[in-house]
């Protein structure tokens, strides 16, 4: 039984051109924090509390670049190898994918506004969650229509796990209020200091 819901999937044409597949959200993804500005995020980063095994500021755009671009090969991929199977239920899976990409996209993108921008750390987390499952049921749904589309979905599933360790330890760590968490830099401050409020001088 399919779960294709027209209304609130991507139109054909986006998963049927590569060029719009990938760029879709290689440009609104990095757009959103744009246009929150990547200042005001990394102030905030660096000011809360953070678990173990968190990583730098600057990783993070390099990771979601990949990231972006291969969940749109991966949906250009899906969809050009099961929409026109003979088998309907590839047809379904395709369609069903194709839905639970859409959604999982907004998810992706709620999340910024919602831990940056309105800083509500619950929400975020909550987002996250939603994020990872959604993402993780694409993918199971693409690759019974194609293995490689599958595949190529894992390491973005992984990310959103470690991603929803990172949101919901710094939301712990900081009491779930990230209010007064972002500070600004004394004028005799260098701009590469990239410590951790909860990190010590060596």
């Amino acid at each position: 039984m399919t779960t294709y819901i027209r209304s609130l999937t991507l139109p054909r044409v986006i998963f049927e051109q590569p060029a719009a597949s990938i760029l879709l959200p290689l440009t609104i993804g990095p757009a959103i924090g744009y246009a929150i500005s990547p200042g005001k995020q990394t102030k905030t980063y660096m000011a809360l509390k953070q678990p173990p095994y968190r990583p730098p500021p600057e990783v993070f755009g390099p990771v979601w670049t990949f990231l972006y671009g291969s969940m749109g090969y991966a949906a250009y991929r899906a969809w050009t190898s099961g929409i026109d199977s003979y088998d309907p239920r590839i047809v379904d899976m395709t369609l069903s994918g194709a839905t639970f990409y859409t959604i999982q996209l907004a998810f992706n993108f709620a999340w910024t506004p919602l831990f940056f921008g309105a800083k509500r750390p619950v929400e975020a987390l909550i987002d996250s969650v939603a994020l990872t499952g959604t993402a993780w049921y694409t993918t199971y749904l693409w690759f019974h229509v194609d293995k490689v589309a599958g595949y190529t979905l894992l390491p973005y599933c992984a990310w959103l796990g470690f991603a929803t360790y990172l949101c919901a330890g710094s939301g712990y760590l900081n009491g779930w209020d990230f209010s007064d968490k972002e500070t600004e830099k004394p004028p005799t401050e260098k701009e590469e200091d990239t410590k951790f409020v909860n990190e010590k001088d060596e």
